[in-house]
């Protein structure tokens, strides 16, 4: 699969899923991760198409292979705190959130906006 089909079905999946369709997005988005499996992008969105099922063990396992690709993302650590706060696990759930604070304020750093409102 190119890199371009692999797009086209994640963005088909997410499609599917926005329809109404989650059963045919998930199906889509397994064939996805079988033909790329270090597709951050595939993995993160079966992460989120099954959390939103409540498929939390399927969330989780998807969730888990996307942060092995990209540890340092900040919506993969949002949505690993969704889903352990989901199954009750206030601990991890609040790893993940600090987690994902933590990428979004080095990324600010890195990339500071600017503020149109400060006096010169």
């Amino acid at each position: 699969m190119t890199s371009d089909e692999l797009q086209t079905l994640i963005e088909d999946a997410t499609a599917d899923f926005a329809l109404g369709d989650a059963a045919v997005a998930v199906g889509k988005l397994n064939r996805a991760t079988a033909a790329a499996p270090d597709s951050f992008e595939a993995w993160h969105a079966l992460a989120e198409v099954n959390f939103s099922q409540r498929h939390l063990d399927a969330a989780l396992a998807a969730g888990e292979r996307a942060l092995a690709l990209r540890p340092n993302d900040l919506f993969i650590n949002t949505t690993l705190s969704r889903i352990w706060m989901e199954r009750g696990d206030k601990a991890r759930a609040e790893h993940f959130g600090a987690q994902a604070k933590i990428h979004s304020w080095r990324e600010q750093l890195k990339n500071p906006a600017t503020d149109s409102g400060a006096i010169a």
